[in-house]
């Protein structure tokens, strides 16, 4: 197996590749090695300097502490990823852990069919992902995953994008913030 690697716009933020599928249920970030009793999952976050994995269908995006620089890391997320897959697993992620939002009004479900149609591929690319929270006084909050979240470009994402995009397609959205 090669797992191949892609930058991302975040200079802190690496898109691995292993040719297989990495979630059956959807995409999924984890900020603390407690989160989350995979092995694959613990034996990255021991990586000394990751800060925080996401895990997308057909991908891993690893997040490091600015200090670290790649090249001391990159190698043993490679050989971690290898090994995982190497001993017959199919996946990372195979049950929804995710909750999903509900009982949502005529707009918000607008708003999440474009962030789901529109935005969500291309946010994907970058191995990031992005999530509908609320909508309240022409206001839509989203949280931002993976790569995308703490990455130095994604505050004109989001305005110059999302915002625009949502604003165009929905009148009554006035403005895009992204949330924690």
């Amino acid at each position: 197996m090669f797992v191949q690697t892609e930058v991302t716009p975040n200079p802190n933020s690496l898109k691995f590749l292993p040719g297989k599928k990495v979630s059956n249920s959807g995409s999924y970030e984890i900020t603390k090695k407690d989160d989350m009793k995979n092995e694959l999952v613990r034996n990255i976050f021991s990586v000394n300097g990751v800060e925080g994995i996401f895990l997308g269908q057909d991908f891993i995006s690893v997040n490091k502490r600015e200090n670290i620089k790649w090249e001391e890391i990159k190698h043993i997320i490679i050989s971690l990823i290898n090994d995982f897959y190497a001993h017959g697993k199919e996946f990372v992620i195979d049950e929804n852990i995710e909750n999903e939002v509900s009982d949502l009004s005529d707009i918000e479900e607008k708003i999440v069919k474009i962030l789901e149609q529109k935005i969500r591929p291309a946010v994907a690319k970058d191995g990031g992902d992005i999530k509908f929270k609320e909508f309240k006084d022409g206001v839509v909050k989203v949280q931002l995953q993976g790569s995308c979240s703490g990455c130095p470009s994604s505050t004109m994402t989001l305005k110059q994008g999302v915002q625009n995009l949502l604003c165009h397609y929905i009148p009554e959205v006035k403005e895009v913030v992204a949330i924690q």
